[in-house]
Order: C-alpha cells, then structure tokens, then sequence
C-alpha cells in the first residue's frame, strides 16, 4: 500500500511538472523562458559592443530576421522570434509564431530569385556611349551573373541579426528598428532615417562608429545610442493601406523615441529621410534637442519659387549658388522621372514585384552630382568585397540592399510613399530647433551656407566634407559619422 502510494505520488508530481514546462510559456524551464523582468541583450562584433537593457512593456516584439521574413527551410533552423505582451498587468514572453504566421522558406524564394535571374528576358544594348538612356546593359548583366551564382543573401543576414531588432506597432502600423545601446555613459539618443532607394542597410555601417567612437578615433563623449526605423512600406516595416505622409511617419518616430525611454534625444536624415527629419523639427517635441541632414530641403523662399513655380531666379545669387541652382534644374528636368512615376503611377510598377532584374535596374538609377546611375553605386557594381575595406561600398552592399526590396516585395509599396508625399518639398522650415547641415561634394547639388541659414531660422553647424555623395552615410560611414559627432557635440 505504501509503495503504490509513493507511486501515485510521483506520477501527481511528474504531471504537474509536465504542466509547469509545457503548458505554462512563462514558467517554461531550460533558458527560453523565465518569469517577468527585464530582457537584457547583448551583441559583440564589427568593433562595437552594445548591452540593451530593455525595460519596456507590451509595445515591443524582439525579432530575428530569419522568422520574420522566411530565410528559414525548416523550423528546426529558426532563431527564436518572441513577444512582449501583458497578460493580467505582468510582462510576459511568448512564441510569437504560435499566434501568427510568420515564417516563410526563403530558401525556396531564393532558389526562384535565381531562376528568375537567370530566365530575364534582356533589351538590346543602349545605342549611347554613356548613361543618359539609364543603366547601361553591360555593368547590370555582370552584377545579375553575380547575383545568381555566387551572391550570398546569408551573409547579409547575419550582419542584420547582429543587432539588436524589434517591431512595434504605431498608429496602426509595425515598425520594424534596430535598436543598439552605446556603453559609454551619457550617450546622446539619435534616430536615423534612410530614404528612397535605400533601406537600413544604408545606415548600419555607421552603428560600430557613433556606439563605440573610441574604437573609430573619437571620443566616449561623442558616443550614441543609434535607432534606425524602417520608413512604412520599406524592408521590414509593414505596407500601409492608407496614406502615410512625412509628418505622419514624423509623429512615428516621435513615439517610437517616447517607448524607448528616451526624454532627450536628436534627429539624422537625407533624402526622404531628410524630409521625414525636417517635419519632426516642425513638430517640435520637447524631447527633440536638434537635427542634421545632409540633403538641404529647407531652401529660400525666392530659390523655392524658382524651382517650384518658374520665377526668376534672385539677381544677387554667388557663382556657387548659380551652380547649385542649375544643378537642381537639371536634375529636376533629366533625372527625376522616377520621383514622376511614383508620385502619379506606383501601382503601374508591376515588374518591380516580378523582375529581379526590373527591381535592380529602377533601384540603381538614381543619380548624384556626378552621373546617374550615382558614379558610386556604378563603381561598387564591379567592386568585389573581399580585399576591401569594410566601409568602402562594394557590389555586395548593392546587392544587399536591392535583394532586401526583393525579398519583403517592397518596390511597390517604397514607391507608393512618393504618391502620399507629392511636391513641393523645398522651402524654409518653420522651426527654432537647432539644425545641422553637412554639404557633400557629390550630392545632386551643393548649397550655400546662405541658403541653409535662410532655410533653417537656428542654423546650428555647417560644413562642406571633403568626400561622399548622395549616399554619403553608405559611401563613406567613418566620415559621415564624424560630421554627426560634430553637428550634435553643441547640444550635449
């Protein structure tokens, strides 16, 4: 009788255990899961160390990429993708998968990625000499033959998965970031916003250098804790259905910073990351202590008239502001036609959606102050990345970036955003809020510091760089993070 007691006893407690492990996520054992607290994660490599305390609530989903967007064969392979909810006033981990569908086998999609490569269709070569008909044939059908053999999309997606992720929900939308934390004490908060054709990609090689300045020559008081969102409608960020305008995404990233924690923090971006900047600035939340960009959209009124409605240009303009002036007519007359396409006809883009190819071709033809296709994105075309230095651009970090909008089928959805956002989109900014402009040689154009002073009523830092274009943080991320050092040290 004692013996089938004892019995009895041990299959009680072994069901109980069972029930504790298997049906109870917060109360699960071996490491996945463990009762509410904090999460803390930490990630080392590439000359950066970022320990991200997250003490957050039921606003945040910490992803990897591998779930969300289907590099996975298998669920077996998978990293883990979690949740933050609240259930019953506590914070509490659990498998996001077990609610909703997110993994999808990349590995098939890149398998059909190159079968569709490799089945393009080609037009006849261009019957020009140079780039004035678009991207010329030969230097897109050498970056294809490479895309279909020996590119590696993995490798772009462990340099993603080495930082730190999360999705969050604002105003009806996910917005996917990255999120690192600086070691050093009194890091100044930055929130960086690419533009069109970029992604995050653009920005991620300047994570190592504003986290952890000492290891890129500068100082533990330059450092940042670095946010850099995904525009709606771009990489993983989820497609609006309704219109998202600048100041809307402005107000998203507002509360994005406010759900960080962050009760004093700066704004960066170029193109249409610049406009998205410059309407956070107009907002002006208490929290925002000042902004750069690197793309002047905050022009004079006269020079704004001149572009926009065809007035005379002012009679007192300087030598370089008649060339700057001429370069943004020009760019406006011979370059702009996909800004066109997408303000008046982005469902018409269909191929982007069907072509590999198709994709590559619109992504890469946007010019800078040399040549268009940008001169720099046509040299990192046939510049292979080994034996190169990690900040130069290389036919991988195109790649990267156009497989990115190929694999999430955002070339419809990134140009949808130019239909929400239509001109004008020059003309001075009505806000106090410090801002900081950098001038890159290479840009679309150059403006003068009149201009910017006239364009920004607290113009704070102005400098022209020495080196870098129109995507001067992808094109040389060491310099442009000492620009954004230089810009925000007044406000520290």
């Amino acid at each position: 009788m004692k013996e089938r007691l004892i019995t009895l006893l041990c299959a009680i407690g072994a069901l109980v255990l069972f029930a504790i492990m298997f049906l109870n996520p917060e109360g699960r054992s071996g490491g996945r899961f463990d009762a509410p607290r904090p999460i803390t994660s930490e990630r080392r490599g590439n000359g950066y160390h970022a320990a991200m305390t997250w003490l957050e609530n039921e606003h945040f989903r910490s992803v990897s990429l591998r779930d969300r967007y289907g590099t996975l064969a298998s669920r077996e392979e998978s990293l883990r993708l979690t949740e933050v909810r609240e259930r019953g006033g506590a914070t509490s981990l659990v498998d996001v998968r077990q609610a909703e569908q997110l993994v999808i086998n990349a590995r098939a999609q890149i398998i059909d990625l190159r079968r569709r490569i490799e089945s393009t269709r080609w037009p006849e070569k261009e019957n020009v000499a140079d780039t004035s008909q678009g991207v010329p044939l030969t230097p897109l059908r050498e970056l294809a033959q490479y895309w279909s053999t020996d590119y590696d999309w993995r490798r772009c997606e462990a340099k993603l998965n080495a930082f730190p992720q999360f999705i969050t929900e604002i105003d009806g939308l996910d917005i996917h970031f990255i999120h690192v934390r600086s070691t050093h004490e009194g890091a100044l908060p930055v929130i960086i916003s690419h533009g069109w054709p970029g992604s995050i990609l653009e920005q991620i090689k300047l994570i190592g250098p504003l986290t952890s300045p000492t290891e890129f020559g500068g100082s533990a008081e330059d450092a940042f804790d670095v946010v850099i969102p995904s525009i709606p409608g771009y990489g993983f960020s989820a497609k609006p259905t309704t219109s998202w305008s600048h100041a809307r995404m402005a107000s998203a990233w507002i509360e994005l910073m406010r759900r960080l924690g962050y009760t004093r923090f700066v704004a960066q971006g170029g193109d249409v990351g610049g406009q998205i900047t410059d309407a956070m600035a107009v907002k002006a939340p208490s929290e925002l202590a000042g902004i750069h960009t690197n793309f002047l959209f905050a022009l004079p009124e006269d020079i704004s008239n001149t572009l926009q409605a065809g007035a005379p240009p002012p009679a007192d303009l300087s030598e370089q502001e008649r060339r700057a002036l001429q370069k943004l007519q020009t760019f406006f007359v011979q370059n702009a036609g996909y800004a066109i396409e997408m303000a008046t006809r982005p469902q018409t883009l269909y191929g982007l959606a069907d072509s590999p190819v198709a994709l590559a071709a619109w992504l890469i033809d946007h010019g800078d102050g040399d040549d268009q296709p940008a001169a720099t994105v046509l040299a990192a075309m046939r510049t292979p990345t080994e034996g190169v230095p990690p900040e130069r651009l290389s036919r991988d970090d195109v790649l990267d970036n156009i497989t990115l909008y190929w694999l999430t089928n955002t070339g419809v959805s990134s140009a949808r955003s130019y239909w929400d956002n239509k001109p004008p989109y020059f003309g001075p900014k009505k806000f106090s809020i410090p801002a900081a402009f950098t001038v890159f040689p290479g840009e679309i154009y150059q403006p003068s510091r009149r201009w910017a002073e006239e364009g920004y009523a607290n113009l704070s830092y102005f400098n022209e760089a020495e080196r870098g274009g129109h995507f001067a943080a992808w094109e040389e991320p060491l310099l442009f993070a000492s620009e954004m050092r230089a810009a925000f040290r007044p406000l520290r």
